[in-house]
């Protein structure tokens, strides 16, 4: 607490004036979430519910003495009583998917990758039949297939805008394509001596116009596109071996993951940032805290859509930073070492923990989108689950008995999707730490999965070259 911030008698109200519970003793320091664990106590609310809060009219953002007392000019006695008022927040609920609603053939090599759109109303994957097919959601069929790519299609990824989608391939090139007509955008953007491994475009509240691609490759290298000239601004080139993962930050900087063990923090300008050492073996994937905002930019659960880009960058800005909470960006990273590594790269080259449990290669990496747990995949057929600010590990998912090789998140943060090698989706219950649903269905291994940003539906393709989509 504050030298100069002694106790509080606080007592909660609603907008309308009802009280609730009696007048309580509190340390002024007191924080909005300490106050919403409060409110669900006095209310009952077996699943918490989000909290604003306010004293005369101005709203507690950081705590009741930064935001009320420092800043009043008036002088309040201990005695003095003050009144909290609080409001529902939007109170956003996924149901859990249940059933396969849809098989969905037409590739004819095993399915590598799925992406949502950032609103949820397109579908896409890529395939080692050299494909990228775009999918109707309404009718569950097959929109486009997208033909160019010589080898399989390792990486997809959408453009924060929804109307571009890239791919990345084993013959080393990377495509853009038009999602509407499932057309190439002009040719490939060449320049890359190997496979495409990881692609990531620039934040929508950075550049409202989705213009900026970064491509990761096994030859070491990151390059920055402009995907409108069509041609590379620059190459990002310091790792000694196999760049695995790239991530562009919601602060303008770019990371890069690779197989020498380290984690590079690259400028907007292209110039190294910091290197980031700890890791004992390859470093296979990343995660940052801000991903789910960062990914659906302006876009939310509520489907109203931006008029125009200027719209668009802000409403993705203020998504942004209501996520972060005036908290930096943090960042998790998993290796063939067993471990990861959370890091708080803005303040330190050391990380903030080292999260150790795996009996085997940490596969995949993920932030629920609130950024407050991690879950972690690995080949020793477990998923883990762990404080997503302090690293502590807070629980096993045990069910799957074969590799697990990813897990996506509900929008909501409450259900965890894990998809495995033994041909299973399992949906785990955050609240109970348990199996909630099983999912057979797949006939072989499960290598890719997506949850839909609205949370109604979810997609996962594998070994068995059939697209399944789960509803409720």
């Amino acid at each position: 607490m504050p030298d100069a911030a002694p106790p509080i008698l606080a007592q909660f109200q609603t907008a309308d004036g009802q009280r609730t519970g009696p007048p309580l003793s509190l340390p002024s320091d007191v924080t909005p979430e300490q106050l919403t664990i409060l409110i669900n106590s006095f209310l009952s609310h077996d699943d918490p519910r989000p909290y604003s809060f306010y004293i005369d009219d101005t709203e507690i953002v950081r705590s009741v003495h930064a935001d009320i007392l420092a800043a009043s000019t008036s002088t309040r006695s201990a005695e003095d009583t003050l009144t909290i008022v609080y409001q529902p927040q939007a109170f956003f609920k996924v149901r859990a998917v249940t059933r396969c609603a849809t098989s969905m053939t037409g590739h004819t090599e095993a399915v590598l990758s799925v992406s949502f759109s950032p609103d949820g109303s397109q579908l896409a994957s890529g395939s080692g039949d050299t494909t990228v097919r775009i999918w109707d959601l309404t009718t569950d069929t097959p929109r486009h297939t997208c033909r160019g790519h010589a080898k399989w299609v390792l990486a997809i990824a959408w453009a924060p805008t929804g109307r571009v989608l890239a791919s990345g391939a084993m013959d080393n090139h990377v495509r853009l394509w038009n999602p509407a007509t499932g057309e190439a955008l002009g040719g490939p953007l060449t320049g890359h001596k190997a496979w495409i491994t990881s692609l990531a475009w620039e934040p929508l509240h950075i550049n409202p116009r989705g213009t900026r691609l970064a491509s990761s490759s096994k030859d070491g290298t990151v390059r920055v596109w402009d995907t409108t000239l069509r041609r590379c601004l620059f190459t990002l080139s310091g790792h000694t071996a196999a760049v695995t993962c790239v991530k562009w930050a919601g602060d303008g900087r770019i990371y890069s993951s690779s197989r020498d063990k380290t984690i590079k923090i690259w400028n907007p300008d292209g110039s190294l940032y910091k290197t980031l050492a700890g890791h004992a073996h390859w470093v296979n994937t990343l995660a940052l805290s801000t991903d789910f905002a960062l990914r659906t930019g302006a876009f939310d659960h509520t489907g109203k859509m931006p008029e125009n880009e200027e719209q668009a960058g802000a409403w993705a800005l203020e998504r942004y930073n209501a996520l972060r909470g005036g908290a930096p960006e943090r960042l998790i990273s998993g290796s063939d070492d067993f471990t990861m590594l959370l890091w708080d790269p803005a303040a330190s080259n050391k990380p903030v923990a080292k999260l150790c449990g795996h009996q085997k290669l940490v596969n995949h990496v993920s932030f629920s989108p609130d950024g407050r747990l991690i879950a972690s995949a690995s080949f020793d057929n477990s998923v883990k689950l762990w404080d997503g600010v302090t690293g502590k590990f807070l629980a096993s998912l045990r069910g799957h008995v074969a590799a697990v090789y990813q897990v996506c998140w509900s929008a909501d943060s409450r259900m965890l999707l894990s998809a495995s090698k033994d041909s299973t989706l399992k949906v785990w219950d955050l609240k109970t730490k348990k199996l909630k649903i099983e999912l057979p269905g797949h006939a072989d291994e499960v290598y890719a999965v997506d949850w839909s940003p609205g949370g109604d539906r979810v997609a996962s393709g594998g070994k068995d070259r059939v697209l399944k989509i789960w509803k409720h």
